[in-house]
């Protein structure tokens, strides 16, 4: 079992870098005090900008949240990992994440499986983060999408199944796992680095995000 260290929401801010509409972009995240209110924000449509599903949060970039990537967590472990490697602090949220998470495998997460986080929110794992332009300008880091991309810690997608409210300090338990082997970091190199790696994804479609499991399907049918 593990915990949550800080719930992150946006500031929005106008980059020159930004993917989003007008150089808009919400991948700085700082941490809020107090209960914070997770519902599932809608479908992912091509038409209009998707919704967070963290109260208070902001996302301008028609690529990311609805309903499939409503919350974004990323492991405080993993954090100090890269802070150690790129010799600077990296706060909580500083990945654009909406739950910092302590002592919980968010790696080795199974793509389908579930946490409870508190007493009733109940979320479930759907894919794992591909790293874009935002995040290497936001980051400032030479060769940042490859670096990141190569070490295959991309942090969850998670999608909510029982909404409510959720705060730093609450426990975050997995409380069903699917059969499969398919974890985030499995999925995460299917799709960039070792793509001989995508026969083996095909147990978890159904529990995929579902870009990823559009392109799943088409590429196992090739």
């Amino acid at each position: 079992m593990g915990f949550l260290l800080s719930v992150n929401v946006a500031r929005p801010r106008d980059t020159d870098y930004a993917d989003g509409p007008g150089g808009r972009t919400g991948i700085d995240k700082r941490p809020v005090s107090g209960p914070v209110r997770v519902a599932a924000p809608g479908p992912n449509e091509a038409t209009r900008t998707a919704g967070s599903g963290v109260a208070g949060d902001s996302i301008f970039f028609r690529g990311h949240g609805g309903d499939d990537q409503a919350v974004y967590a990323y492991a405080r472990e993993d954090l100090d990992s890269w802070a150690e490697a790129l010799g600077r602090p990296l706060e909580g949220g500083v990945f654009g994440e909406n739950m910092t998470t302590s002592g919980l495998d968010v790696t080795g997460a199974r793509i389908g499986e579930r946490w409870r986080v508190g007493s009733g929110v109940v979320l479930e794992v759907t894919s794992p983060r591909i790293p874009c332009r935002t995040f290497a300008g936001w980051l400032g880091e030479k060769q940042w999408v490859k670096r990141f991309t190569q070490a295959a810690r991309p942090g969850a997608y998670l999608r909510v199944i029982t909404p409510g409210s959720i705060e730093a300090g609450d426990a975050v338990e997995v409380v069903s796992r699917p059969g499969h082997e398919v974890s985030v970091e499995l999925l995460f190199r299917a799709f960039t680095t070792e793509r001989d790696l995508l026969p083996r994804v095909q147990p978890a479609i159904e529990a995929m995000n579902s870009t990823f499991a559009e392109d799943a399907r088409k590429r196992l049918a090739t």
